[in-house]
């Protein structure tokens, strides 16, 4: 599978991921604290045990599922190619490089090609998005006091 394959669902798993995905936030809702290992039995009492953690990424995919969503998981350390970091924030891969040249998100150089760890470009998105909430509530703010809302 490579870095970043995506799971694209068909509507027989929107739907499923529609059903299941109540099931498992009002697991997480009603165990804030864990455990920090949860086993999941099917109806034929076979077991899987997994971490807590998977279960709360399972959640997030399941949720993009349900919406008709494709999905990836990369892995903090995976190394990305510029074209892949670029689709990964819906950029060009020019702007891409910009933010990269600029020191918005760090990268190594592997000869002359640039590689992206998916952990710093996650870190640059939620810095982003916070950057974008402030502004979308500053001008909310401003457009209220304008009377304008």
């Amino acid at each position: 599978m490579s870095v970043t394959s995506q799971v694209k669902p068909d509507a027989e798993a929107i739907a499923v991921a529609a059903e299941a995905l109540p099931r498992v936030q009002e697991y997480l809702r009603t165990h804030p604290q864990g455990p920090a290992i949860v086993q999941i039995v099917d109806d034929e009492g076979n077991e899987l045990v997994v971490p807590r953690g998977a279960v709360e990424l399972l959640a997030r995919v399941l949720a993009h599922m349900a919406n008709g969503h494709s999905v990836s998981v990369v892995p903090d350390h995976a190394e990305l190619t510029t074209q892949q970091a670029a689709e990964l924030l819906n950029v060009s891969r020019p702007y891409l490089i910009g933010l990269l040249e600029s020191g918005e998100i760090e990268f190594r150089k592997v000869g002359t090609h640039r590689r992206v760890m998916a952990g710093s470009l996650m870190e640059y998105k939620h810095r982003d998005d916070l950057r974008r909430r402030v502004a979308a509530d500053e001008l909310a703010q401003i457009a209220q006091d304008m009377d304008l809302s």
